[in-house]
């Protein structure tokens, strides 16, 4: 029965005669609802953070790091991914002025962040839009 509904309204929508309820599909669910929100973010956000202040190849970036870091970081992905969140930190380009990032410290960041991701068993497609997300930031942070 479900195939035959599906082919019918295949069928109306392909000829243009499709009535609104069966042309009407609900809408995408954004990737901050679909990552599980702000405190699915959190967690994610913390323990890369985790991973990012004990790689030896990037360490060195977080020493000085404030503890706005984690409430900034978390608003930046929320805001990124498509939630209600504010965030109020500097672009990525003054935030590192004068820093020199590295090609291959980025690339150490988005491997400790995807570390992260795995290990709350994010799912593929949600992994890469979020992984997506953090490189096309990287011309705003590399070299400054």
């Amino acid at each position: 029965m479900k195939i035959l509904f599906a082919t019918i309204a295949a069928l109306c929508i392909g000829s243009g005669v499709a009535s609104s309820a069966v042309a009407q599909t609900s809408p995408e669910r954004t990737l901050y609802e679909r990552l599980g929100g702000r405190a699915a973010i959190t967690a994610v956000v913390d323990d890369a953070i985790a991973n990012v202040t004990a790689d030896p190849r990037i360490k060195q970036r977080f020493t000085n790091a404030g503890p706005g870091l984690t409430k900034n970081l978390v608003d930046l992905v929320c805001l990124r991914t498509g939630g209600p969140c504010k965030y109020t930190g500097a672009d990525m380009a003054t935030a590192h002025e004068g820093m020199f990032i590295r090609d291959d410290e980025f690339d150490a960041l988005v491997e400790d962040m995807a570390k992260s991701l795995d290990k709350f068993k994010v799912p593929a497609r949600e992994k890469a839009e979020s992984l997506a997300i953090l490189r096309q930031m990287k011309n705003s942070i590399v070299g400054h």
